[in-house]
This record gives structure tokens, C-alpha cells and sequence, in this order.
């Protein structure tokens, strides 16, 4: 059974830096690419970034570019998301995402894609 834990959210001021873990167990994470989404209060689901399975590719949402970095560990199979130079529009639900790779990383948490979610952490910025 898949299954994806994120930890690592909190409350930080603007301008800080969190560092968000996704656990990912039940599978082969190096079969896996795997990503990181985020929704708001009031707002939809939104891409932020993604990784494929062994790491050579990233893909970032224009709103994080320079300020956030995505990473993976395969032997821990565990997936990270460094988060620098915060901002209050920042402030979501984050959201662990995974699926096979047979569907293609630009494809991850679209319904083209068999998506495997987290439960989510909480990440508040304040002003």
C-alpha cells in the first residue's frame, strides 16, 4: 500500500526558510517521480514542484523559482523541499504527490496520471 507522510511545516516570518520531508513507503520510490503541491484557503490545488525518479529533472512553478529547491533520496526514499526567502503567499496546505513513472513527470497530479497524495502540513508565513 502506498502511502506518503510530510513533515516539517510550521509557523515561520517572512523572509525564513522550512524545509519540507515527504516519507514515501509501500513502493519502489526510484520507480516513482514525485512532487510537492500546495492549496490555499478558498483555492484550488496548485503545482509547485517535481522531480523525476532518479533526480535529473526538475520542474518549478514560476511563483517558487529561485526560492525553492526540490530534492529526493532514494535510498531513504524520501523526497525534499527546501524553502527559502518565504513569503505570506506562500502559506498553504503542501501536498506530497508520487506516481509510476510510466506516466511521466510532466504529468504528476494531473488526471492523466495514477497520483498517490499525502495527507498534507500546514505552512504558515506571517508578515
Amino acid at each position: 500500500q502506498v502511502q506518503l507522510v510530510e513533515s516539517g511545516g510550521g509557523l515561520v516570518q517572512a523572509g525564513g526558510s522550512l524545509r519540507l520531508s515527504c516519507a514515501a513507503s509501500g513502493f519502489t520510490s526510484s520507480n516513482y517521480n514525485m512532487g510537492w503541491f500546495r492549496q490555499a484557503p478558498g483555492k484550488e490545488r496548485e503545482f509547485v514542484a517535481r522531480i523525476a525518479w532518479n533526480g535529473g529533472t526538475t520542474h518549478y512553478a514560476d511563483s517558487v523559482k529561485g526560492r525553492f529547491s526540490i530534492s529526493r533520496d532514494n535510498v531513504r526514499n524520501t523526497v525534499y523541499l527546501q524553502m527559502n526567502s518565504l513569503k505570506p503567499e506562500d502559506t498553504a496546505v503542501y501536498y506530497c504527490a508520487a506516481a509510476h513513472l510510466k506516466y511521466g513527470l510532466g504529468n504528476l497530479g494531473s488526471s492523466r496520471s495514477d497520483n498517490n497524495w499525502g495527507r498534507g502540513t500546514q505552512v504558515t508565513v506571517s508578515s
